[in-house]
């Protein structure tokens, strides 16, 4: 059965062009790069994906998510997949500032891949997740590029730290925490400033939010909990609560094109105004 599955997964490919390691910093720094994805021909105005990958904020990189990119071109999305500097070298800023750069990238050129400008989501796993939302709720990363918000809607994929602050003050002090440390680092000023959370307020755009149901525990609390301040303040949003999925799974499912999350996103896609 598995083949047929990945047989479908390279099928597709072939109507699929990918345009790999963009530098979108202007320098040649790996960790700046980006990979496009999107369907061939004379394709224009489609939507666009930005993902930012997971991995603790001190791993992960642009190329393991190639089929992530061709399933959602499949789906007449333009996705850009990004690479953006790890701990221990640089701490959430400059991932978020790196991140916030690639979206402006992507925002002044994706029309030439068949990208709509205008219709520019962000989605991200774990890690990806926090990035994500940080750069959409905390005004001073695209403004560091002289950018108005860009983004239509966010996709949130059993994101991780969207509190941080609770969750290094509550956490068990494991090897994970101290790893945690070195991203956020030990003053916590640092942990609140990094939290998404705690700038839900300038939140306006739309969202689509999934946890596992055998998640963590800290992203289900809150992911429930960012979904309830979105609805309370009239902010277009949904959860929905993949069964019987672990964090990891959440997006290594995604491996196969027939998985039900495609199906979510390109109708959150299609009602996002």
């Amino acid at each position: 059965m598995i083949f047929g599955f990945l047989g479908q997964i390279f099928t597709g490919s072939a109507k699929i062009r990918a345009v790999k390691n963009i530098n979108y910093a202007g320098n040649t720094d790996e960790a700046y790069s980006l990979n496009i994805y999107h369907k061939k021909g004379n394709l224009s105005n489609q939507d666009v994906i930005v993902f930012i990958h997971g991995g603790s904020w001190n791993s992960g990189k642009k190329e393991t998510y190639w089929w992530l990119g061709r399933n959602l071109a499949k789906n007449n999305i333009v996705t850009a997949v990004i690479n953006y500097p790890l701990a221990p070298k640089v701490t959430y800023k400059e991932m978020a500032m790196a991140s916030a750069q690639a979206v402006k990238w992507v925002k002044d050129n994706i029309a030439a891949y068949g990208g709509n400008p205008n219709r520019i989501f962000l989605m991200g796993h774990s890690a990806g997740g926090h990035l994500c939302e940080l750069i959409n709720a905390d005004p001073q990363y695209f403004k560091a590029f002289g950018l108005s918000n860009p983004v239509k809607g966010v996709i949130l994929n059993d994101a991780f730290g969207l509190d941080m602050d609770e969750y290094l003050t509550k956490a068990k002090k494991d090897t994970a925490y101290n790893d945690f440390l070195r991203t956020f680092t030990k003053e916590q000023k640092m942990w609140q400033a990094g939290s998404p959370l705690f700038y839900s307020g300038n939140v306006s755009n739309a969202h689509l939010i999934f946890y596992g149901n055998k998640t963590h525990e800290a992203i289900k609390l809150q992911s429930e909990r960012f979904y309830k301040i979105l609805k309370a303040q009239n902010t277009p949003s949904t959860l929905q609560v993949i069964d019987k999925k672990k964090h990891v799974a959440m997006i290594s499912h995604m491996i196969f094109g027939c998985n039900k999350m495609y199906k979510y996103i390109t109708k959150f896609l299609s009602n996002t105004n």
